[in-house]
């Protein structure tokens, strides 16, 4: 596979260009602002795939489309499913970010843009290293198929029952995904493990409009206040979440696991340093890692209300309002908590207060076998890419997608991330390691030649 390498090593100016290219579009999918953007993101990999010989197809949703896209079968060799999405997190607050977020900046050998781990960059790794194997052997050792969404970042309320319809065209023997990070710089991992999710907004009504506090402050009920108190209500001091039969579902750690996690080079010192504080906090009982990726959080994404202005103004504010988030564990399901967490607010509410709480997506929790052929396959793929094997990890994030993947299709999913958990991920000033970016394609590369060496029915 001389010819394969050497194309890697040739084209690495190309494909950087090609990712500059995608991160300029500004494909974010929770902005109707941006959807002719998305489009042009979904056009982009079409054109991508169309000029490889793919069958290539746009499909269109009541969101934003869905690009999928698959080479020619190859008998005999089992069949790779990529998975990744061309949408993006919004870029706010602009002010914070060094270059624009989609005028892609080399700046210390790290590409910054959003999107650029997230999953533009990740994604756009397997895409480019089907190029290599076609413009340098001729053709793949296997056929790889690719699903590409425009609606993560905002729950992929399509996706599924596209899942569900298409079926047939998405049989395949391995789901293939890159959109998690590396344990640590130079230390390459697969994730066996991700949290769910679910995600609220509660809103507080009280009075027809701002009051003076000083005239009704004490008579009125302030949404504010009220706020405050029932969101401290979710969670005690000791981080446990308060909504009752949360932890029902929830499996104790394991000896195994502790120790796994215990042999990681991993220092609270060096975290901290890393993204800027001088204590951390969490469930009393387990470590920093242990609450990262194997227990069930709570956490407060925004709060709204009164005057924000510079400067004073003493009001009682008519409303309030606060997203926040429950990332859960395997086995937790989000139907149930949505009815838990309802009765608990709604026992809560004060006289002169109404509440509306707006359940937006949930998706539970995950874990894979580490058993699997393609396991093993997958390993000695990033192995020859990243220069070392790869380590076993479990993560906070959620990809909501998976749990679908793994239900309709019943097959083994491969989490191969190549960012770094520095990457500013859904925060200012985004980036991706430029070298990272070329070792996923080459650990890519390799992953179609370990894969095709599986027979089919040997998983």
């Amino acid at each position: 596979m001389s010819e394969l390498q050497t194309f890697l090593t040739e084209n690495r100016s190309k494909f950087e260009a090609d990712l500059c290219e995608l991160l300029k579009i500004p494909s974010v999918s929770t902005d109707s602002r941006y959807k002719a953007d998305v489009r042009d993101a979904a056009a982009w990999l079409h054109r991508q795939f169309d000029q490889l010989g793919f069958e290539t197809k746009i499909f269109e949703t009541p969101g934003h489309p869905i690009v999928y896209a698959e080479s020619p079968a190859v008998p005999g060799a089992p069949v790779a499913l990529v998975y990744g999405h061309y949408d993006v997190q919004p870029p706010e607050p602009l002010e914070e970010w060094k270059s624009p977020p989609f005028e892609p900046t080399i700046r210390d050998g790290n590409i910054y843009a959003r999107g650029a781990t997230d999953d533009k960059g990740q994604m756009l790794t397997h895409v480019k290293s089907v190029e290599a194997w076609i413009k340098s052997v001729g053709k793949l050792p296997l056929q790889v198929k690719f699903l590409i969404e425009g609606e993560e970042e905002i729950g992929s309320e399509h996706l599924t029952p596209f899942i569900q319809e298409h079926d047939d065209l998405l049989e395949c023997d391995v789901v293939v995904i890159s959109d998690t990070s590396q344990f640590g710089p130079g230390q390459p991992a697969i994730t066996y493990g991700l949290k769910g999710i679910a995600y609220y907004e509660l809103k507080l009504f009280g009075p027809k409009q701002d009051l003076h506090s000083g005239t009704f402050g004490g008579a009125v009920t302030n949404p504010a206040n009220t706020l405050s108190k029932m969101l401290s209500s979710l969670i005690d001091e000791k981080g446990k979440v308060q909504v009752p039969g949360f932890y029902d579902d929830v499996d104790p750690l394991t000896d195994e696991e502790r120790n796994q996690f215990g042999s990681l080079d991993f220092s609270d010192a060096d975290f901290m340093r890393s993204i800027g504080v001088e204590g951390l906090t969490g469930e009393s009982g387990y470590s920093t890692l242990e609450r990262r990726w194997t227990r069930p959080t709570f956490d407060i994404n925004g709060i709204t209300s009164g005057y924000q202005g510079e400067g004073a103004k003493t009001v009682l504010p008519a409303k309030a309002s606060a997203k926040f988030s429950f990332r859960l564990v395997p086995h937790q399901d989000p139907a149930q908590l949505s009815e838990s967490l309802k009765t608990h607010l709604e026992a809560l509410v004060p006289p002169g207060i109404r509440m509306e709480l707006i359940d937006f997506h949930g998706a539970p929790g995950f874990v894979v076998p580490l058993d699997s052929p393609y396991m093993t396959a997958a390993a000695a793929a990033i192995e020859k890419g990243f220069g070392r094997p790869p380590v076993f990890i479990r993560e906070g994030g959620s990809i909501p997608i998976v749990t679908s993947f793994v239900e309709q299709l019943g097959v083994d999913v491969l989490l191969l991330g190549w960012g770094l958990n520095d990457d500013n991920t859904h925060s200012p000033n985004e980036k991706f390691c430029l070298a990272d970016y070329h070792r996923g394609i080459k650990a890519s590369a390799a992953l179609w030649h370990t894969l095709s060496k599986i027979t089919p029915n040997q998983a």
